[in-house]
Parts: C-alpha cells; sequence; structure tokens
C-alpha cells in the first residue's frame, strides 16, 4: 500500500490526538462548599476572675474580610477538610466515685448526674470507663473470684452491686438511657501472677492466660445480662507500671501475644468481636512503641479497635508529648486514638480554685483532638473533700468534689473547662481544618451532625486578645479573656 505525503500527515495528526486522549480517572468526592451566609456565632465563656462559667456571653456576625493581614490575629477555619469522627467524651465511674455518690443526699445525687449527663442542663457526658475489680480508687481490694478458681465457678461482681453498679444504671439513665461504657482491669487475681499479689506489679502467669481471658467475658456478659451495654474494654491498666496499688506488667511483645493468643480470640468465640478492644492504656510516652510492636502483627491487629492513653509522662519531668500520639494516628489511621484517662494528682483542699486544674484540661483536649483522638475520658467524675476514697493514699483532684459532712457538691473549674467540649461537640462530630495564627491561642474545630460548627478557643495568658473567627472569606471578631477558654458555635 503506498501513502502520500497528505496521507502521512492525516495519519500522523490521528495517530497524535488519539495518544493525547485522556485516560478514564476515578472520580471523586468534591468537598461540600461551606457558607457563614445568615450564619450567627453564640459564644459561651469561661473566664479567671469573672463569674463566667460556660457563660453565653456574646453574638456575633459575619463580615466579609477575604485576607486578613499578618496584624490580624485570626483562628482560621476550613469545614471542608475533615479529620477523625469524635465517638465521646466523658468520666470514669469508679469504686470511689460511687461510694462518695452514695454519702450524697438524693437532692444532690439527681444535681450530680444532670450536671454531667444531661447534654441541656449539664455538660452532656456520652463516654464512660469503670474498673474491673479492684483499683487504686476502691475503698479496698477485692476480686470476682475464689482463689485458685480456675475455672472462674465462683464468679460474682456482688461487690459491685453495693455502689458502683446503682451508680452506672443511674447514669446510663441520666444521658437519655445510652452511655458507651468500656471496661479495664488494673490486675488479675493475685493467684494468677508471678509475685502473688495485686499490688506491686508481677505478671500474669503463662498458665493461667485463658483463664484470665475468659475473666473478662465472664465480666462483660454478667454486666450485660444486669442490663448495663459494655462498649469496649482495655487490656490492661498501665501495663508498665509497678505500682503500690493494684498493678500488672506486660512488655509490648506480651500484650501482643495476649491480644493474639488468647484475649481475641476469646471474645470472639464468646460473641463479643464487636466490643471495642483498646491496647496499651497508658502514657504518651512509649505510645508509639508500644502501638508499633502489637499493630504490625496483623494476627493481633484485627483484634484491636485502637490504642489508649493517659497524660502522666509529666512524671518523668517530660512536657504533654502530643506529637507521639499523632506519629501513632499517622501510621495507623484505621485504628482509633482513645485518651483514657487523666487527673491532677497530690491532692490539696486548698488548691480546688487553683485555675490551672481546668487549663490542663483544655491544653491536652485541644492538642489530643489536634492529634487525631476520637474519644476523651476523664478519671474519677467525683471524689469526696479528702482526693478518695483511695485505699492505698493516692489522693487526687476530680472536676468535682463532695463534702460528705456537710452534703454539698464542689465544681472546680475543670468541670467547666471540660463541658466546652462535652456539651457542644457531640458523637459523630468531624473534626475539621483549623489553624491559630498565634501561640497564644490554642484551638480545635468540629462539625456536628446536625450541621453547626463548634470552635473550641483557649487562652492561657494573661493578656486580653482580640481575634477574628476567619472561615471563607468571612470574618467574625471577638476578644478572648485573660486565662479564658470559650466555645463559639456557628449555626
Amino acid at each position: 500500500m503506498k501513502f502520500n505525503l497528505s496521507t502521512l500527515l492525516i495519519l500522523a495528526t490521528a495517530l497524535n490526538a488519539a495518544s493525547q486522549t485522556p485516560k478514564p480517572v476515578k472520580k471523586t468526592a468534591i468537598p461540600v462548599a461551606y457558607t457563614t451566609s445568615n450564619k450567627k456565632v453564640t459564644v459561651y465563656t469561661t473566664a479567671a476572675n469573672s463569674d463566667y462559667r460556660i457563660s453565653k456571653t456574646e453574638n456575633l456576625t459575619f463580615t466579609e474580610n477575604k485576607q486578613p493581614f499578618e496584624t490580624e490575629p485570626c483562628i482560621f477555619i476550613d469545614p471542608t477538610i475533615k479529620y477523625q469522627t469524635l465517638v465521646g467524651i466523658g468520666g470514669a465511674l469508679t469504686d470511689a466515685s460511687a461510694e462518695t455518690f452514695a454519702k450524697l443526699s438524693k437532692k444532690n445525687q439527681q444535681e450530680l448526674l444532670t450536671a454531667y449527663y444531661s447534654a441541656d442542663k449539664g455538660i452532656g457526658y456520652t463516654l464512660a470507663r469503670t474498673n474491673i475489680a479492684s483499683c487504686d480508687f476502691s475503698s479496698g481490694s477485692y476480686t470476682y473470684v475464689q482463689d485458685n478458681d480456675k475455672d472462674l465457678k465462683t464468679f460474682s461482681v456482688a461487690h459491685d452491686e453495693q455502689f458502683k453498679i446503682p451508680l452506672i444504671k443511674q447514669a446510663i439513665t441520666a444521658a437519655g438511657g445510652k452511655l458507651s461504657l468500656y471496661v479495664s482491669p488494673w490486675s488479675p487475681p493475685a493467684w494468677m501472677k508471678d509475685n502473688n499479689n495485686l499490688l506491686q506489679g508481677g505478671h500474669l502467669l503463662p498458665a493461667y492466660r485463658q483463664s484470665w481471658a475468659n475473666h473478662y467475658v465472664k465480666f462483660i456478659k454478667t454486666y450485660e445480662a444486669m442490663g448495663i451495654p459494655i462498649w469496649g474494654l482495655s487490656v490492661q491498666n498501665e501495663p508498665m507500671a509497678k505500682q503500690k496499688w493494684e498493678s500488672c506488667i506486660y512488655t509490648a511483645e506480651e500484650e501482643r501475644d495476649f491480644i493474639k493468643n488468647f484475649l481475641g480470640p476469646t471474645l470472639q468465640k464468646a460473641g463479643l468481636s464487636s466490643k471495642k478492644l483498646i491496647a496499651w492504656d497508658h502514657n504518651r510516652d512509649q505510645i508509639f512503641q508500644r502501638a508499633s510492636t502489637i499493630l504490625n502483627d496483623k494476627d493481633a491487629a484485627k483484634y484491636v479497635w485502637g490504642i489508649g492513653y493517659h497524660w502522666y509522662e509529666t512524671w518523668t519531668g517530660s512536657g504533654m508529648q502530643f506529637n507521639n500520639v499523632r506519629q501513632v494516628n499517622d501510621a495507623y489511621p484505621d485504628k482509633a486514638l482513645i485518651f483514657t484517662e487523666g487527673c491532677k494528682e497530690k491532692y490539696d483542699v486548698n488548691k480546688l480554685d487553683d485555675w490551672t486544674l481546668g487549663e490542663r484540661y483544655g491544653y491536652s483536649m485541644i492538642n489530643d483532638f489536634n492529634s487525631g483522638t476520637a474519644a476523651w475520658t476523664d478519671w474519677n467524675i467525683l471524689l469526696d473533700e479528702n482526693g478518695g476514697p483511695n485505699h492505698v493514699g493516692n489522693f487526687c483532684f476530680a472536676p468535682v468534689h463532695a463534702d460528705t459532712k456537710n452534703d454539698k457538691i464542689i465544681y472546680t473549674n475543670a468541670y467547666y473547662y471540660m463541658g466546652h467540649f462535652s456539651k457542644f461537640i457531640r458523637p459523630g462530630a468531624k473534626r475539621i481544618g483549623s489553624a491559630s495564627s498565634r501561640d497564644k491561642l490554642q484551638a480545635t474545630a468540629f462539625l456536628n451532625t446536625d450541621g453547626k460548627l463548634v470552635v473550641v478557643v483557649m487562652n492561657q495568658s494573661d493578656e486580653k486578645l482580640k481575634y477574628s473567627l476567619w472561615i471563607k472569606g468571612q470574618a467574625a471578631t471577638t476578644t478572648s479573656l485573660p486565662h479564658s477558654i470559650a466555645t463559639l458555635v456557628v449555626d
């Protein structure tokens, strides 16, 4: 076949055009535009040296501000950038909380339940934790089985029926019938351990690994039969701490293998694979090492819902190590992060008004959420006038204390600081893009399922700071008071 020059030019042009035809591309979802049109901002404030306690202090409106100058402090928000989904915020229902609660009058008991669990009249807790058998915040050590009962035939939670179970049930009711409760052991029974002691660390003996795995199932099914749904469980509270109270040591490899070979399969065989299994449950300092050891093993990782952590790495002289949490989130985005415990230690009745109590909560919560955390749990919801009861003298602060001698409830500022998150950011909310142009203003932001946008801004400085909430070229201007926390609700 012969081609003349013009034919060849036509063929070359056609072939070149074909080579330039774009290949089909996978369609991706385009973020839905967010507009501040007709939206207003309601500001709720808690501030030192004032009467403001989650008080409605201001209503703001948006005006056009396409490009702020560097001299204009701003909290920048982008609702189209979405991160983790919030599971819940709450506190622990320990023996200490339950025993203190029981000493209050019925009137004050109801006040406390409303204060914590009502979304309208209180701060709307939706998450809770409780101890499996005794912990330091119990009046004494106890277990649910008799010595050497490997088959758990004597298993009974009769101890919990006096104080803890009644409180948990009332908390569920006060929360509207639903409260995500997870459970954590401080120690296996002494006879299951190599030190034959509930206290002072020790290790779970290999011969009792299956019995101990069965113990979690017994506890969960017993509580559920009594009308208390269990949302999840952690493997071991603080598995690297040898404490003067109930404790048990697991290296990262030991926890991995216990999950893989015993606890995970046992939960699955018992029909409890839907329960959220939480590994680590200790401080931020070693969270990455623990998470990588467990989650890099696919046979262990398949049973793990998430990694839990505490804030007590500060006992070593360290600051709060949020970057370690962020690294776990980046490395294992399919696993959840849950803050499982935090409180101010070394109780001092003269420091119940100390403003740093609340600021520690606000600082941790903002940075934990911005690091990818999906759930946040305070320690005891209530303690007495001595920071207990605690059977080893480890007295601590709680957001609320009871003066049991005079039947009074004392709300510390920590209660209000937590409320700036829990009352306004609800389960199912998505964390969204947020950035502060000033280091003295710390912020996080969420978009609730009802469309309300919630921004929490904290100022730990001694300065009054004017700033703008900036969203897509629109800005609403307000002032942050010294040592304050504010929740800005865009609706």
